[in-house]
């Protein structure tokens, strides 16, 4: 069965562990410290704060920039629940605008009619691979007094006309096991701004500078050296990763041309990194997704229920009007995408597909 996602793990980040454990210093040390110098270097950032998970990287900044009860933060609901958690975690209320049908990514022309007197950021995601148009919000938010932090979770080496993802305002990376850099689980708060970085330092820590001197409220949000060791193997891989995924993804491109379906697509200054490949298959995409597994491919759905859908949300009396969201939730699947994706592997997953599809066109008349 071919997976939809399979981690690049090989002897050396099996070498780069062992000699962490050798060194009997595991916590957060010299490894950390070079993946973060590493990092922001690569962001081409002052600032990189290497923590437990992405998930964590996002609260951080929403804590760390004074997010509270009555506060808003403009996001999208087409992306992981993270997203909304996070600002959740504060006190502050995320207000949700719809996505670009073609992109998945948020749509900035909803965006000044989502703001409001307590309005404080703007959370763009830049979903599957490829970043948000940055610029347009960015000009929004300067116009409106707001701050941006991007969702950068899913855009490791992603590029917005020369700068690349993390770079712009705030910005969170995920490390988790499918992502296109990993570390197992652990994250990235990227930033300029030497006041949050120096914060979030001390919040991740425990409040501490110095030992049991707590100086604020603080967690334990810290990467160990054992996952900084992957971290620094795995940013070596990253761009040779990154080529092999835009390999995979012109291939994937190449054979479903001529089908009746909606192939990724991105905005001219933009590059793809492809964390994810997801097309839109039509309302049939549950049954595709069913005869893909029949055929030995496991395919994605990112995301079947949006966020502005989930019981929780809803509970909160958060509702939005969203139909591009919906119509990606119901209709886009994602196809298996990592480095190690055989020429043989990649063949079953386009026989599979095309099969499917123009079986499923046959039975329906079309897809969409």
């Amino acid at each position: 069965m071919i997976p939809p996602a399979r981690p690049d793990l090989g002897p050396e980040e099996i070498a780069a562990v062992t000699e962490v454990l050798n060194s009997g210093m595991i916590a957060g040390g010299r490894r950390v410290a070079e993946l973060e110098d590493r990092w922001a270097d690569f962001c081409g950032v002052k600032h990189a704060i290497a923590l437990a998970n992405g998930t964590v990287a996002l609260m951080s900044i929403f804590a760390g920039l004074g997010l509270g009860p009555g506060d808003e933060v403009i996001t999208v609901s087409h992306t992981f629940n993270a997203t909304v958690s996070s600002i959740l975690f504060t006190g502050a209320s995320p207000v949700f605008v719809d996505i670009e049908p073609d992109t998945y990514l948020m749509d900035a022309g909803r965006i000044e009619a989502a703001i409001t007197p307590r309005t404080r950021a703007i959370c763009p995601v830049s979903l599957f691979g490829l970043v948000a148009d940055m610029d347009a919000i960015q000009a929004i938010a300067d116009r409106h007094g707001l701050t941006v932090v991007e969702d950068a979770c899913q855009a490791h080496g992603a590029q917005y006309r020369g700068r690349r993802a993390g770079s712009f305002g705030y910005a969170a990376f995920s490390l988790y096991g499918t992502k296109n850099m990993t570390t197992g689980e652990g994250g990235f708060v990227t930033t300029v701004d030497d006041r949050l970085a120096d914060w979030i330092r001390l919040y991740r820590n425990q409040g501490m500078r110095e030992r049991y001197h707590h100086e604020i409220l603080g967690y334990n949000f810290r990467m160990t050296d054992i996952a900084a060791a992957i971290g620094l193997v795995q940013l070596d891989k990253l761009e040779r990763n990154t080529a092999r995924r835009q390999e995979i993804a012109r291939r994937y491109d190449e054979a479903f041309a001529d089908l009746p379906v909606i192939l990724p697509t991105w905005p001219e200054g933009r590059t793809h990194v492809f964390h994810q490949y997801t097309l839109g298959v039509g309302p049939t995409r549950d049954q595709i997704v069913a005869d893909m597994k029949t055929a030995g491919v496991i395919c994605g759905i990112y995301y079947p229920i949006p966020c502005h859908r989930q019981a929780y949300v809803l509970e909160l009396g958060l509702e939005a009007d969203l139909p591009n969201t919906d119509a990606a939730a119901a209709s886009s699947m994602s196809l298996p995408m990592y480095p190690g994706l055989t020429e043989a592997e990649q063949s079953q997953v386009i026989e599979a597909l095309r099969t499917s599809i123009l079986a499923n066109t046959a039975s329906t008349g079309k897809l969409s």
